[in-house]
C-alpha cells in the first residue's frame, strides 16, 4: 500500500488547453478514491499523470513519501486496467496475467504461483487457456483486473473500467471490484463518469469539471452538502432541483419535495404550488415531474415519492408541495457556490399561476 499525493499539479496543452488546472489531492493509503467528471473533465488526464503516461506542466506527485513526478511508469510501482483492457489476442489468460512477471524475469515456477493466485481471486482459473476471443466482457475484464495486480502493485489505476459491459454485468462488477479492494487493500483510484458508480464504489470521490476539483468528500458529504450548483446537479438519480430566485439560487433533493399533507404540520417548510406534468411508476419509488413559479418564470423539477406513499396524483393538476426548513439549500447566484441559509422572498409562488 502505499500514500498518493499531488500538489498544486498542472497539466496545459500546446494550444493554451487547461486539462488540468492545479489540484490537490492525498490519498490515504488502501483508499478507494473516485475521480468523477463528464467527459473534458480532465480525470482521465490527471490518473495518466500519476501513472507517469502524461507529462506534468507543473507541481509534484508523491507516492509513499517519496517524488516520482519525473519517473518513468515502471519506477512507480502501480498498475493500471484501462477502458478497453488491452488484452493480448495471440495469447492465452495465463499468458497475459503472467506478462508484467515474465517482463520482469521472473522464474517459470514463480510467475505460474502468482498467475493461479491472481486468477483465484477473480474466479477465472478455469479460463487460464483460453484466448480473450473465447471469454465474455466480463470474463475479459476479469483478465485485465488480475494481470493488474498480479506483481501486487502499491498503487491500482482503473480508467472507466466497465464502460463496455452491459448495465447488468456493470452491476456486479461494481460489487467485485469494491470487495476485492477491501480484501487486498491496495491504494486504488477509479475514473468514471457515472456518478451511480462514483456514489456506489468510493470511500471518497474528486468532482471534477473543465480541469478543477470542485469538491472531494464522501458520498455522503457530496450528496447532502454540495460545494457548488455543479456538484448538486452531477450528484443523484434524479439531481438536485434549483430554482433561480432574487436573493439566491435555493436547491433541494427530489425525496425532500413532496405533497405537504404527508409532511408533519408542525414542522418549519416551505410551501410550492406545483403543477404535475407526468408520473412515472418505478417499484419502490414514483417519479412525479412537473413545473414551479421561479424568478426565471416556471422551472421544471422533480419529486420522487416511495410507492407505499399513497398519496394520488394527477397530471396536469395543481397540488400544494413542501419542502423542510432544514433540508433547503442555497447557493450564491453569481458563482453558484453554497452560502449559508439567507431570508428570500417566497411571494414568487403565493399568487403565482402553474
Amino acid at each position: 500500500m502505499s500514500t498518493v499525493e499531488t500538489v498544486a499539479l498542472v497539466k496545459h496543452y500546446d494550444n493554451d488547453v487547461i486539462a488540468v488546472n492545479s489540484i490537490d489531492l492525498h490519498i490515504k493509503e488502501g483508499e478507494f478514491l473516485v475521480l468523477l467528471g463528464p467527459s473534458g473533465s480532465g480525470k482521465t488526464t490527471l490518473l495518466r499523470m500519476i501513472a507517469g503516461l502524461e507529462k506534468v506542466t507543473s507541481g509534484k506527485i508523491y507516492m509513499g513519501g517519496r517524488d516520482v513526478t519525473h519517473l518513468p511508469p515502471r519506477a512507480r510501482n502501480l498498475s493500471m486496467v484501462f477502458q478497453s483492457y488491452a488484452l493480448y489476442p495471440h495469447m492465452s489468460v495465463f499468458g497475459n496475467i503472467a506478462f508484467p512477471l515474465k517482463a520482469k524475469g521472473l522464474p517459470y515456477q514463480e510467475r505460474k504461483k502468482k498467475v493461479e493466485w491472481a486468477a483465484s481471486l477473480f474466479g477465472i482459473e478455469q479460463y487460464l487457456q483460453r484466448k480473450p476471443r473465447q471469454l465474455s466482457g466480463g470474463q475479459r475484464q476479469r483478465v485485465a483486473l488480475a494481470r493488474a495486480l498480479v506483481h501486487e502493485p502499491s498503487v491500482f489505476l482503473l480508467d472507466e473500467p466497465l464502460s463496455n459491459l452491459d448495465a447488468q454485468l456493470r452491476a456486479s462488477a461494481r460489487d467485485e471490484i469494491k470487495q476485492f479492494q477491501r480484501r487486498i487493500a491496495t491504494t486504488t483510484i477509479y475514473v468514471t463518469h457515472d456518478q451511480v458508480e462514483a456514489m456506489g464504489m468510493g470511500d471518497r470521490i474528486a468532482v471534477m469539471n473543465h480541469g478543477n476539483m470542485h469538491q472531494i468528500g464522501t458520498p455522503q458529504e457530496l450528496y447532502r452538502e454540495p460545494a457548488d450548483t455543479f456538484v448538486a446537479t452531477f450528484l443523484g438519480s434524479p439531481p438536485m432541483n434549483l430554482l433561480n430566485q432574487k436573493e439566491c439560487i435555493i436547491g433541494f433533493h427530489p425525496e425532500h419535495f413532496l405533497p405537504k399533507d404527508i409532511i408533519h404540520e408542525e414542522s418549519p417548510r416551505f410551501e410550492f404550488p406545483f403543477r404535475v406534468t407526468r408520473v412515472e411508476y418505478l417499484g419502490a419509488d414514483r417519479f412525479v415531474y412537473g413545473i414551479v413559479p421561479s424568478e426565471s418564470g416556471h422551472t421544471r423539477v422533480i419529486s420522487k415519492i416511495p410507492s407505499l406513499v399513497t398519496v394520488p396524483l394527477e397530471t396536469d393538476q395543481l397540488y400544494t408541495f413542501a419542502v423542510l426548513k432544514e433540508d433547503m439549500k442555497y447557493f450564491d447566484k453569481k458563482t453558484g457556490k453554497r452560502i449559508d441559509p439567507i431570508p428570500f422572498s417566497m411571494a414568487v409562488f403565493e399568487h403565482a399561476e402553474v
